[in-house]
């Protein structure tokens, strides 16, 4: 597996190599449902979702409401911070619309509700940020559930990066974004 270097960050081949675009029509918000973890969270957000504003749980199913009232809505494994999941399958900030799971903290980020919008981690989705050698390190995740967003990133040629380069802007900056940008533009024309 080939890695380049941005600044202090490792980046896999593939992240900068693959087609992505969201077809979340086709695959119904699994990404919000299946895996036995919630969403990886950051000291930061993980203190955000202690105090949740009345916004926020109004748009939450009762299911979700019960669990968090139960479990809280963070979960540690391995010293890490996660969103809760209930029963290991959907995040208990989970919401249903028009057949389609969505992230309610995202729906209230963008009504003004919250001041802070879903995870970041969530956001990079299907990048996901892990440690190697003490830095961190860029992988592309491929699920099947996202089999439509690869083709349909290839038919419309729209990269990974630039699908995600709003969230990938907040995590690592925006000249850290353009250098990896001017990285990938340069790797293609050669």
């Amino acid at each position: 597996m080939s890695l380049i270097s941005i600044g202090s960050v490792l980046v896999e081949k593939e992240v900068v190599k693959a087609f992505f675009l969201c077809d979340l029509h086709d695959c119904k918000g699994a990404c919000c449902v299946e895996g036995e973890l919630g969403a990886p969270l950051t000291e930061a957000e993980a203190a955000q979702l202690q105090d949740l504003p009345e916004e926020l749980l109004q748009m939450l199913p009762k299911k979700g409401l019960r669990y968090l009232e139960e479990h809280g809505s963070v979960e540690v494994y391995q010293g890490l911070q996660y969103t809760r999941t209930i029963d290991h399958n959907e995040c208990v900030f989970t919401c249903m619309r028009d057949g389609i799971t969505f992230c309610a903290i995202e729906i209230a980020y963008r009504e003004g509700k919250l001041p802070f919008d879903k995870p970041i981690s969530c956001r990079l989705f299907p990048i996901r940020v892990r440690k190697k050698f003490g830095l961190d390190y860029l992988v592309y995740e491929q699920h099947s559930m996202c089999r439509a967003a690869r083709k349909a990133g290839r038919e419309c040629k729209v990269q990974l990066i630039d699908c995600v380069s709003s969230a990938l802007e907040s995590r690592f900056g925006s000249d850290w974004l353009k250098d990896l940008k001017s990285c990938v533009n340069n790797s293609f024309s050669t």
